[in-house]
C-alpha cells in the first residue's frame, strides 16, 4: 500500500484504537468524581436545639469530624413533631450531604399518628446506621411531694385529671409512653405539650407543671444537679445512668417498655457505596472512648451496627408503635 495511503488511514486508525481503549475502561459513576464528601454534611436535626436528640447528632459530628476531617454542620429544623426537618432531607439530592438524625417518634410513631404524613419513612429513606437508644424518665422538681411512682398515682387518683404532664411535642415516645403508663395505673393527667424541653424545663422547675417525660439524655443533668428528681424509667432494667431509679416494672407494671432509638438516615437512592462510606464513619466514631462515655454519660446506650440492620428495626418498630398509636386513640392532621 503506497504511504500516502498509510497517511490517509492514520488518523482514523488513531481515533479508533483510542475509541477502544476507553470502552475498555471501568466504567465511573458519575457520584464518585470526585470523592465523597468534598464539601460539608448537613446533619438535620428535627428537633429544637438542647434535646437528646441534638445532643447526641452534635456529639457523633464532632467525632466524625476528629476522625475522618469531615466538615459536618448540624441543623435543627424543629416543627411538626420532627416532620418538617425529616421531610426535607427525604426530599433532598441523594447525595450523602444531607442527611437527618431521626428517632422513634417521627420514623415508627408519626406515619400512624398523622393523617397526612409527608413522607413515607420506609421508601423516601434510606437507613445508615443507628447511633444510640435511651429508656423515657419521668421527673419532677426536686421538691416536689412526688417522690416514687405510687404517690403520683394516689395524687391522680385523689385528683383526676388535676396533676400535669408534660413532654416535648404530641406523638413523641414520651407522649405515648405517659398515656401507656396512665392506662396501665388507671388514672388520668392533664397532658401538655411543649414545643422543646428548654420552657419545659423552666416550668417544671419553678413548680408551672408537676411532672415531665422525656428521653434520659434530655434530663439527665437537671437531675444530676439536684434540680429535679428521677420517679422512674420505662426501661425494662435500670438505667445505668440513674440506678437509683425503679423501672415501671419493678413498680408493679409488668413487661412496660418505653424507649428511644436514634439513627442517621439519608434521601432514598443514595448510592450504596456512599451510604456504606458514611456507615462506616459513623461505626468508627461510636467505638471511640471519648464517644461511647459521652453518650453514656448523657444517658444513652451505644448502637451502631449495619444499614440492614437499621432497615431490620424499622420493620419491626413501625408496626409496633401502629399499634400503640391506635389502641391510645391519639391522631393528628
Amino acid at each position: 500500500m503506497p504511504l500516502t495511503s498509510l497517511n490517509f488511514l492514520a488518523p482514523r486508525l488513531c481515533a479508533a484504537l483510542i475509541g477502544l481503549a476507553t470502552a475498555a475502561l471501568p466504567a465511573v459513576p458519575a457520584w464518585a468524581q470526585p470523592a465523597y464528601p468534598n464539601k460539608p454534611i448537613r446533619l438535620v436535626v428535627p428537633f429544637p436545639p438542647g434535646g437528646g436528640t441534638d445532643l447526641i447528632a452534635r456529639t457523633l459530628a464532632k467525632k466524625l469530624a476528629d476522625q475522618r476531617q469531615w466538615n459536618v454542620v448540624v441543623e435543627n429544623r424543629s416543627g411538626a413533631g420532627g416532620n418538617l426537618g425529616v421531610d426535607a432531607v427525604a426530599k433532598s439530592a441523594a447525595d450523602g450531604y444531607m442527611l437527618v438524625m431521626g428517632q422513634t417518634s417521627n420514623l415508627a410513631i408519626n406515619p400512624t399518628l398523622y393523617a397526612r404524613l409527608p413522607y413515607d419513612p420506609q421508601k423516601d429513606l434510606a437507613p445508615v446506621a443507628l447511633v444510640s437508644s435511651a429508656p423515657i424518665v419521668m421527673a419532677t422538681a426536686a421538691g416536689s411531694p412526688y417522690k416514687t411512682f405510687a404517690d403520683v398515682v394516689a395524687a391522680a387518683k385523689a385528683k383526676p385529671d388535676g396533676i400535669t404532664l408534660g413532654y416535648s411535642g404530641n406523638g413523641t415516645v414520651a407522649h405515648l409512653a405517659g398515656q401507656l403508663i396512665s392506662d396501665a395505673a388507671g388514672i388520668k393527667l392533664r397532658h401538655v405539650p411543649y414545643k422543646g424541653a428548654s420552657q419545659a424545663m423552666i416550668d417544671l422547675v419553678s413548680g408551672q407543671i408537676d411532672l415531665y417525660m422525656s428521653a434520659v439524655p434530655t434530663l439527665i443533668g437537671q437531675i444530676r444537679n439536684g434540680k429535679l428528681h428521677a420517679v422512674v424509667v420505662t426501661s425494662l432494667k435500670r438505667s445505668e445512668q440513674l440506678p437509683k431509679t425503679p423501672t415501671l416494672v419493678e413498680s408493679g407494671y409488668k413487661n412496660f417498655e418505653a424507649t428511644s432509638w436514634y439513627g442517621v438516615l439519608a434521601p432514598a437512592g443514595t448510592p450504596a457505596p456512599v451510604v456504606q462510606q458514611i456507615n462506616t464513619a459513623i461505626n468508627d466514631a461510636l467505638r471511640d472512648p471519648e464517644v461511647v462515655e459521652k453518650l453514656r454519660a448523657e444517658g444513652g446506650d451505644v448502637l451502631g451496627g449495619s444499614a440492614e440492620q437499621f432497615s431490620a428495626l424499622l420493620r419491626t418498630e413501625v408496626p409496633r408503635w401502629a399499634q400503640i398509636v391506635k389502641d391510645s386513640g391519639a391522631s393528628l392532621e
